[in-house]
């Protein structure tokens, strides 16, 4: 996965130096790599059970990607099976009235989880310096701004309690095709398909550049950036899995201490079957 860590300031060109179709050391091995990715969910799904039980650990998971990458495919196939009383999505579109009334990280931060809680954004506050930028909705001086604003924001929340796992999802745009023209061809499909998400791919190349900048400038050590190769599906849901086990593995976790007197309470249950019937 450190193949896959990007540092601050790095120099990035996501088409050149990152392939999407890489595989790792999982080339020619889908059918072990998605066995590995069901062990995983297994241990995601303890893992979450202990932060939720423990209440102590706050774990927010980033995904952000070009449309079709799979951030929805990726939600499903890595949390499947975890349970949803301590997991929360949140989706980020295009700001209400109210929210662009506020800062841009009002909303956001309505959002980010509290004690024993795992979030994931599906979009997040990185659009304020995406698509804010790429179609031009405000100007440079006061999108480059939110670059400090984003890294500050981000170490406030770790620095009192939350994980903060951001994946770029990286597909390109032969790929991207593919999967517009299977929505095309599929019914149970064509609900996804947007007629706008073509607008948007005629600037691929304004969104990798601004994408580019933007994790550059903001893959912290408190919160970095992993690109995922994001051609196969089975390997970015291996690869995201993964490392959301490995971050919370590293929480040291521990279930609550147990009430005192256990063996009380056993015998007071049992009791119960060996009270006598009362007399009517």
């Amino acid at each position: 996965m450190e193949n896959y860590r990007i540092k601050l300031d790095q120099k990035l060109n996501l088409e050149k130096d990152f392939d999407p179709d890489d595989l790792g050391d999982w080339k020619g091995k889908k059918q072990k790599g998605e066995a590995k990715l069901a062990e995983l969910r297994l241990e995601l799904d303890h893992l979450q059970e202990v932060l939720y039980a423990e209440h102590k650990h706050k774990v927010l998971v980033v995904l952000q990607a070009m449309d079709t990458a799979g951030k929805d495919g990726t939600i499903r196939a890595v949390f499947d099976g975890v349970n949803p009383q301590g997991v929360q999505v949140a989706s980020f579109k295009v700001p209400s009235a109210l929210e662009a009334d506020h800062d841009f990280l009002w909303r956001v931060h309505a959002e980010v989880p509290g004690k024993g809680e795992l979030v994931i954004f599906n979009r997040s506050h990185y659009e304020q310096v995406l698509v804010v930028r790429v179609h031009k909705l405000e100007p440079a001086s006061e999108w480059r701004k939110h670059y400090q604003q984003i890294n500050d924001f981000e170490r406030m929340l770790t620095e009192t309690g939350t994980t903060v796992i951001k994946f770029f999802l990286n597909i390109n745009q032969d790929e991207q095709k593919k999967r517009f023209l299977d929505r095309l061809d599929t019914p149970e499909k064509h609900w996804k398909f947007n007629p706008a998400d073509l607008q948007d791919r005629k600037l691929w190349p304004d969104f990798m550049k601004a994408y580019q900048e933007a994790i550059s400038a903001t893959s912290t050590d408190y919160a970095p950036w992993y690109v995922i190769p994001a051609n196969h599906n089975w390997y970015r849901n291996l690869m995201v899995a993964s490392l959301v086990v490995d971050k919370l593995k590293k929480l040291n976790m521990q279930y609550p201490p147990e009430p005192e007197n256990l063996e009380q309470y056993r015998k007071q249950l049992e009791g119960e079957n060996k009270a006598p019937a009362k007399q009517p």
